[in-house]
């Protein structure tokens, strides 16, 4: 999610969009439209007061705050609400829109071209409309002022705010505006980026805000949530919806989000959802768009990860985490089968990082790491959580498999880094190489590529009707290790292929033949299925 579109704070990563809004260019636009229809205008001010129920002026704690009897009806499950309002004016004095001034660089060959449209690289049309952007002028690269907008809400009657840490981000100036329109500066107390967290503190001494509290118990699926927020800058706007779904996986960290179908867009990051007790259930953090607007797919990081991250902000202005200084994946039925596992469960160790925890200890690139602590490990999600949730300096103990031998390692846990700069190998693709043809592969020693490093072998060609092709292996790939044996000829691997048949302990007509691959800077295991002879 990492690639600022147009000079602002708006990100998005393939269909999964962060929600903060930007421009107030965009803002006056809309304003000036509105002005000449003063009959929709009207109306969508009556609808609007009439949906939100709001209350002007509250300058009262929400612990204070005094409504209604809720008026329900019965179901077969229990009473449930039949207007949203009395709630709606409980806990919207607490939902905040925030203003964020900074600078935004334009990156170089990113500039947007008029009547080309701006795709994010992962575009499939990106590198087809690249082409175009050859010869243009290139738009200014020094910083220009922009303005992002976003949500938030207090947690304490002193003014602190949460809210997503890509709303604030990078923010030279904060702004944030009450639901009665009082503006008042902040400033960042602290954030953290990899649970997408970020505290700030309003600054108005002598001054009390309404504040709402964290859910202190999970929701379940089809529970009403109530999402309050400002999208498109439009200010406190309510939609209601259901919980759609726990455990939810957005690419963004070893973290679940909850789901939710209540209307969330642009503008609504850092905005909380409300169980029917008023209680933040989540904070709206991305949405699923393949258009770019709402299609009913919300994330919200969930109120009990959001309580352990802010208590931490509150106390440190960070989240330090255990590391253990290795890049894993997961473990897929072919790898078992090659290393002799009795099933797909635990974390490979595609790569032990330098100078990490790790590469100070007797671990290596092929070693699954199947528990921590005694617990079980499902997958590398898992690990990556289990060893988040460990302090920095801990003494973790690993039980871990290498090609089908289970050791024990025990160590102590690094600092998780703020920042990892991964620097991509291209290395050129070689044409030519010694055929393999069991394996579909043409390949080459790597020393004689350019680029390529000075270790393996470089994949030169790819039988498309290979497992290989299957698993994903293309030309310009670097084979590390063959059957745990590293390898820098391309009979290296033919030997390497010969100890895994030997090794085989299958009756299967078919044996599985595990390879390190390297692809650009990342390593990952791949099991290629070779016939007996």
């Amino acid at each position: 999610m990492q690639g600022y579109l147009s000079g602002s704070f708006f990100q998005e990563r393939g269909d999964f969009m962060k929600l903060d809004q930007s421009s107030a260019a965009n803002e006056s636009q809309s304003s000036r439209k509105l002005s000449r229809k003063p009959a929709l205008l009207a109306a969508a001010a009556l609808i609007a007061t009439g949906a939100l129920g709001l209350t002007l002026g509250n300058s009262v704690p929400f612990a204070a705050a005094e409504t209604a009897t809720q008026p329900t009806i019965e179901t077969p499950y229990g009473r449930a609400p039949l207007s949203f309002a009395d709630l709606v004016a409980k806990v919207s004095p607490a939902v905040v829109s925030i203003n964020v001034k900074g600078d935004a660089k334009v990156a170089e060959n990113d500039q947007q071209i008029p009547g080309m449209p701006d795709l994010p690289e992962d575009n499939p049309l990106y590198d087809f409309f690249k082409q175009f952007r050859k010869g243009m002028p290139n738009a200014p690269t020094k910083p220009t002022p922009s303005l992002a907008q976003g949500s938030g809400f207090f947690i304490s009657a002193d003014g602190l705010v949460v809210t997503n840490n890509h709303v604030v981000e990078d923010a030279d100036d904060i702004t944030v505006t009450l639901e009665n329109g009082d503006k008042f500066p902040a400033k960042l107390v602290g954030a953290d980026p990899r649970t997408d967290v970020a505290l700030i503190k309003v600054n108005a001494e002598g001054k009390t805000f309404p504040f709402v509290e964290f859910s202190g118990k999970d929701p379940r699926v089809g529970d009403w949530v109530l999402a309050v927020g400002n999208p498109f800058g439009l200010g406190g706007t309510v939609t209601a919806g259901i919980i759609s779904a726990h455990n939810r996986d957005i690419g963004s960290g070893p973290y679940d989000y909850l789901q939710i179908d209540a209307a969330v867009n642009r503008g609504n990051s850092g905005g909380p959802s409300f169980d029917l007790d008023g209680k933040v259930v989540g904070m709206n953090t991305a949405i699923f768009s393949p258009s770019g607007g709402n299609v009913g797919i919300a994330f919200a990081v969930p109120a009990a990860l959001l309580k352990e991250v802010v208590t931490e902000l509150q106390s440190h202005g960070s989240v330090d985490r255990g590391w253990l200084g290795v890049v894993i994946q997961n473990v897929s039925d072919d790898i078992a089968d090659s290393i002799g596992l009795a099933e797909a469960k635990g974390a490979m160790i595609t790569k032990v990082t330098e100078d990490g925890p790790a590469a100070k200890q007797d671990l290596k690139a092929g070693d699954v790491i199947v528990e921590v602590n005694g617990e079980k490990i499902d997958d590398s999600r898992d690990l990556a959580r289990k060893i988040a949730e460990l302090h920095p300096d801990t003494d973790v103990k690993l039980a871990i498999v290498r090609y089908g031998e289970k050791r024990d390692v025990t160590m102590k846990l690094g600092t998780f880094p703020n920042n990892s700069k991964m620097a991509a190998l291209e290395p050129e693709k070689p044409s030519t190489g010694e055929q393999m043809k069991d394996l579909g592969l043409s390949l080459a020693p790597a020393a004689k590529f350019p680029g390529a490093g000075d270790e393996g072998v470089v994949i030169t060609e790819v039988d498309p009707a290979s497992d290989a092709a299957d698993k994903g292996l293309k030309p310009g790939d670097v084979i590390l290790q063959v059957a745990g044996v590293n390898v820098s000829d391309p009979s290296d691997v033919a030997a390497g292929v010969k100890k895994a048949i030997a090794g085989a302990k299958t009756e299967k007509d078919t044996i599985k033949v595990l390879m390190q691959v390297k692809t650009g800077d990342q390593t990952r295991f791949v099991a290629l299925s070779l016939k007996k002879a």
